[in-house]
């Protein structure tokens, strides 16, 4: 209850603690023709004439001594022919499986076995993690725990991680009679064994009923597609020793400090056991960040040649995603491995070197997301105005030159632009955006429909409005502000203020129309 042994999820702690408090007698006989006997031996008529042992020699000591009769043969005693329930022998398995009772000694006065450690039992006792079902918490578990303290003084393990029970799609529990569990190696053959365990680690909260859906397999399959193509890409690049592109050096710098601060937020899960949320961080960071957002900042244009620092950088990033995704997809992360290098037997990737955590930029972090909401606003007026992605466009900034500085040759790129103009006043029949209460607009030869954008600015207002004041009532609220650490109400603070000058250009471009 001290978490000197974590349970995940800690929830089954409650479980835990019943059981112990409100232990009941338990019957560890059972009428098999297998298992291990009960090492009783009986050498009397009386209730008590027996003695526990752990061979009929040891036995015969025993019996001489509890008896008063030292002429007690081995022909006296007899064995109990019943064996142990299987959890007798299962609660010694971390001592067992190291050999730990090879080299013990028998104790004639308590009647105890006395391990004696060995160097793999030295090493790997108390073991770090026990994967098990919380319906034998009690059964196996709590007797591990026990036995570990008895013989060692030592727990056995450190964490207890419990999985939940796979079940279909109306909750019914997978199983043979119902015909409603997949044969696994048919997913295999046909969405691969990496797809397969995704799909799977998708739908699998830690402690919690794992809702099987084959859709998440397929999805894993998707996965595994992107990160092939990914690095088929990088793969086809003409490389050339010609200078790196500023809008290069930007991205480079993003996805380092990207990739720094998932690995933080990977790390934080795995500590607590939140496999399933492990493997989205990685996802989202592979399938947006890398796939969606980077690869695509550096793409040289059709034909063209990428430099060879980029390229260098960008085949090192791979490399870093690979040892990340290796615990959830190892087999197509150890193709990649060893189709980016030559790499000798003693190089996988299952021993590479985990990545090390270091320091991030927030600065770069929050130029980029400022940079991708722009191209995502001008992306969506060109799907929605039937603007093909080849015309070049011109974009009106309402706001001061030197806040772009870092993000302009990007933003010209990757929303392919001709032009981006600082001015005081938007252009008539254009298309306007807001963000972060600066005002952006494009012109197109298309005619604007008032009535659509006044609609469009509405419902932004009404969001908006919304927003600020759900921002309020926590800032109202006394408990929040008095018990909420400084940096999450300057948050809040920055959210308010945002709202309100957001609020404020709207209504305006809305008097504007």
């Amino acid at each position: 209850m001290n978490d000197e042994i974590r349970l995940f999820p800690p929830k089954f702690k409650k479980t835990y603690h019943h059981w112990m408090e409100n232990v009941r007698d338990w019957c560890i006989s059972r009428q098999l023709w297998w298992g291990q006997r009960i090492p009783a031996y009986y050498f009397g008529q009386g209730e008590d004439d027996f003695v526990v042992a752990v061979n009929e020699h040891e036995a015969l000591i025993l019996a001489q001594k509890k008896s008063n009769n030292p002429h007690l043969k081995p022909s006296d005693l007899h064995q109990d022919e019943d064996v142990l329930d299987t959890w007798a022998s299962s609660w010694l398995f971390p001592l067992s499986v190291f050999d730990g009772f090879s080299d013990q000694a028998f104790d004639t006065e308590t009647g105890k076995i006395l391990p004696k450690k060995n160097e793999e039992l030295d090493y790997f006792y108390p073991t770090a993690t026990l994967v098990t079902a919380p319906e034998i918490l009690f059964f196996w578990v709590a007797r591990m725990v026990i036995a570990g303290y008895e013989y060692t003084g030592e727990k056995p393990f450190k964490n207890v991680y419990l999985t939940g029970i796979v079940r279909d799609k109306q909750r019914r529990k997978m199983s043979k009679s119902l015909g409603n569990s997949p044969n696994p190696l048919d997913l295999i053959k046909k969405y691969g064994a990496d797809g397969v365990r995704t799909g799977m680690l998708f739908s699998s909260p830690a402690g919690n009923d794992l809702l099987f859906d084959e859709k998440l397999v397929k999805q894993g399959q998707k996965f595994s597609n992107k990160i092939w193509n990914a690095f088929r890409l990088i793969q086809v690049w003409e490389v050339e020793e010609i200078e790196q592109p500023s809008e290069n050096r930007l991205a480079i710098r993003w996805f380092e400090s990207n990739f720094q601060k998932a690995l933080l937020e990977l790390e934080d899960h795995f500590s607590k056991f939140r496999i399933s949320d492990a493997l989205m961080t990685v996802y989202k960071l592979i399938w947006n960040d890398f796939c969606s957002w980077y690869l695509e900042w550096i793409k040289p244009n059709y034909g063209a040649p990428i430099d060879t620092k980029t390229h260098q950088k960008t085949v090192s990033f791979l490399e870093q995603l690979m040892k990340m995704l290796h615990p959830f997809m190892p087999f197509i992360t150890e193709e990649i491995w060893h189709s980016l290098h030559k790499r000798g037997t003693d190089e996988d990737l299952i021993v590479a070197e985990w990545p090390i955590s270091q320091k991030f930029d927030e600065t770069i972090l929050a130029d980029a997301s400022f940079l991708f909401e722009i191209i995502a606003q001008i992306r969506n007026i060109r799907n929605k105005n039937q603007l093909s992605p080849k015309i070049k466009l011109t974009l009106n900034i309402n706001s001061e030159a030197s806040l772009f500085t870092t993000i302009n040759a990007s933003l010209m790129k990757m929303a392919n632009l001709e032009k981006i103009s600082f001015i005081k006043k938007k252009p008539a029949q254009s298309h306007a955006f807001l963000i972060h209460s600066k005002e952006f607009s494009i012109v197109s030869a298309k005619n604007i429909d008032p009535d659509f954008e006044r609609k469009t600015l509405q419902k932004e207002l009404d969001y908006t409005r919304g927003f600020l004041e759900n921002v309020l009532k926590k800032m109202s609220n006394e408990r929040f502000v008095n018990h909420a650490p400084p940096k999450v109400l300057e948050i809040e603070k920055k959210k308010q203020a945002d709202a309100e000058a957001k609020i404020e250009t709207l209504m305006e471009s809305l008097r504007k129309l």
